[in-house]
C-alpha cells in the first residue's frame, strides 16, 4: 500500500513523511491524504494596539487573518467531504478585535475624529462548526461511552500526554469528555456521504524544550531536532496513519461508483439541484472575480509602506509615489548613459534622488558618491540648466520596528552631507507626512513640506503633523 501523504498546517514535527505548511499561506490541503491541523493566530498579535483589553489588529492584519481563517474553514470542509482524515488539534482560544472596514467621523478640519468599527474574533473561526470554546485546562480526560471506538488507540497512545485547553459545546458529537463533569473536550464529525472525518483532540505539546537542541557550527549556531522530538512525531505519524485507515475501514458507505452517475439513474430533483448549483457556482465566480480586483486595489493602496521596510526597486516606487503625494513631478530616470532612483522638482526646486535600504547598519558615505556621480551626470543632459541638489533616501535597520532603529545615517555621512549640501531623508519619515497627506487634503502643509526637501542640508526634519483628532478610537460592532 502507497505510504500516505501527510501534512501540518499551524506547527512543525521532526519527521519527513510530514510536511509543514504556515498558518499565514493559501496552500490547499487536497494534494495531501492526511491532515493534521493546529488553529492558533499567536502570529497575527499586535499588543501596540488594544481594545477592551485585547488585541486590536491594524485593518490589514484584520482582512489578512479573516480572509486566512475563511480559507482554512473551506478547506478542511471540502477535504471532509473529499473523504479525507482532518485531524485538528485544539490549543486555548486566542480572542481578539479585527477591524470591519467601517469607520465614522465627527468634527471637521484638523479637529475630526476617526472612529474604527471593530468586532470580536478569534483563532477558532477558521474550524467549520460551531463549536463555542471556552477557555479551561486540565488532563483529566475519559473516552466517551458512544462513538469514541475510532480513536481508542490513539488515545491509549496519545492520552497521558494530552491536555484540554478548552471546552466545547455540550450538543457536538462527543468523543472525549472531562473525567469530572463530563465536559466536552473532543469530537468526531463524520462525512455524511463519504468516510471523510474531522476529527478533534486535546493539544498536545509540540514545543517541549526537549525537542530542540542548539549545535555549533563554524558560522554559528544551529537549533536542531533532537532524537526525542524524532521519536515523538514517528509516534504521531504511526498512530494518525492507523487512525486513517480506521476511519477507511469504518466507513458504512460505499462510494458511488462512475457508472451509477449516468443519466439513466438519476432523479428530477437531482436535475434542479444541479441546474441551482450551476447559478450559485456562477455568481461566486463573480465575485471571486471582483474580490480578485479589490484585493489588487487593496495591494496597490498599501504601497506605500513600502518606505517602511523596503529596499531595492520597491524601495524606489514607494518613494516616487511619496513625492507625487507631496506635489512634486517625480519619476525614474533612464537613458544609455545613465539611471537614476529618483528626479523630481517643484516650484520649489528641482533634485535629484539616490535611495538605500539596509538590513541591520546605518546608511553610509558610500551611497552619496553615487549621488554626487548622478547629479553629475545628469547636468551633463542638453536640457538641464543647473546641477539638482541631491537628497539620499535612507531606509537602515528596515526590518526593525522605526522606534527600535538606531540612528539612520552615519556621523561620517552626515558630515560629508553638509559639505554637499546634500539632504538626508529617513524614508519612515517620508511615510508618515505622505500617510496624512494621503489622507488629508492640506496644500499649505504639503508645501512646506516641499520647501523642507529642497533647502536642508543634512538630516530633513518635516513639520509636525497638525492635530488629526483621534485616530484609534473603537465601537465594537455587536
Amino acid at each position: 500500500m502507497a505510504k500516505k501523504k501527510i501534512i501540518s498546517v499551524g506547527f512543525e514535527i521532526a519527521s519527513s513523511d510530514v510536511e509543514y505548511c504556515d498558518f499565514d499561506s493559501e496552500q490547499s490541503l487536497l494534494d495531501w491524504d492526511i491532515i493534521l491541523f493546529r488553529p492558533s493566530v499567536y502570529s497575527f498579535m499586535d499588543y501596540s494596539d488594544t481594545y477592551k483589553g485585547k488585541p486590536s489588529l491594524s485593518d490589514s492584519r484584520s482582512f489578512r487573518l479573516k480572509e486566512r481563517c475563511e480559507h482554512w474553514r473551506r478547506e478542511i470542509k471540502d477535504n471532509v467531504e473529499a473523504g479525507k482524515c482532518v485531524v485538528i488539534f485544539l490549543p486555548e482560544l486566542e480572542q481578539l478585535y479585527i477591524a470591519t472596514g467601517d469607520k465614522t467621523y465627527s468634527g471637521t478640519g484638523r479637529n475630526r475624529q476617526t472612529t474604527r468599527i471593530v468586532t470580536e474574533y478569534d483563532n477558532y473561526q477558521c474550524i467549520p462548526a460551531d463549536l463555542r470554546p471556552v477557555n479551561r485546562k486540565g488532563k483529566a480526560i475519559k473516552l466517551a461511552p458512544q462513538k469514541s471506538e475510532l480513536i481508542a488507540s490513539y488515545w491509549a497512545e496519545f492520552g497521558p500526554s494530552s491536555e484540554y485547553k478548552v471546552v466545547l459545546d455540550d450538543d457536538i458529537p462527543a468523543s472525549l469528555l472531562t473525567k469530572h463533569g463530563d465536559k466536552v473536550v473532543g469530537a468526531i464529525y463524520k462525512s455524511g456521504s463519504r468516510n471523510g472525518a474531522m476529527i478533534l483532540l486535546p493539544d498536545l505539546d509540540f514545543y517541549d524544550q526537549s525537542f530542540y537542541e542548539e549545535v555549533e557550527l563554524e558560522d554559528g549556531v544551529e537549533e536542531r531536532w533532537t532524537d526525542k522530538a524524532e521519536q515523538f512525531a514517528a509516534r504521531i505519524v504511526k498512530c494518525i496513519s492507523s487512525l486513517n485507515s480506521s476511519l477507511r475501514n469504518d466507513a458504512e458507505l460505499t462510494p458511488e461508483p462512475d457508472w451509477a452517475t449516468a443519466n439513466v439513474y438519476s432523479l428530477d430533483k437531482e436535475s434542479k439541484l444541479i441546474a441551482n448549483l450551476s447559478k450559485v457556482e456562477e455568481k461566486i465566480e463573480d465575485l471571486q472575480s471582483k474580490k480578485n480586483s479589490l484585493m489588487t486595489d487593496l495591494r496597490d493602496a498599501g504601497k506605500l509602506r513600502a518606505l517602511l521596510y523596503e529596499t531595492g526597486k520597491p524601495l524606489e516606487s514607494a518613494i516616487i509615489d511619496a513625492l507625487k503625494i507631496l506635489g512634486f513631478k517625480a519619476d525614474n530616470y533612464e537613458d544609455e548613459k545613465s539611471e537614476f532612483d529618483a528626479v523630481f522638482e517643484s516650484k520649489e526646486g528641482r533634485l535629484v534622488g539616490e535611495a538605500e535600504g539596509k538590513d541591520n547598519k546605518a546608511i553610509n558615505v558610500t551611497k552619496l558618491r553615487q549621488l554626487a556621480l548622478n547629479i553629475h551626470e545628469d547636468l551633463e543632459r542638453e536640457e538641464v540648466k543647473s546641477p539638482a541638489k541631491g537628497v539620499l533616501f535612507g531606509n537602515p535597520y528596515r526590518l526593525l520596528p522605526v522606534e527600535d532603529r538606531e540612528d539612520p545615517f552615519t556621523d561620517k555621512c552626515k558630515t560629508a552631507a553638509q559639505t554637499s549640501s546634500t539632504a538626508l531623508l529617513f524614508t519612515p519619515d517620508l511615510f508618515a507626512v505622505a500617510r496624512y497627506l494621503s489622507n488629508h487634503s492640506d496644500a499649505a502643509y504639503a508645501r512646506e513640506c516641499r520647501k523642507i526637501i529642497a533647502t536642508t542640508t543634512g538630516r530633513v526634519v518635516f513639520p509636525k503633523i497638525p492635530e488629526q483628532g483621534r485616530e484609534h478610537e473603537y465601537i465594537s460592532e455587536q
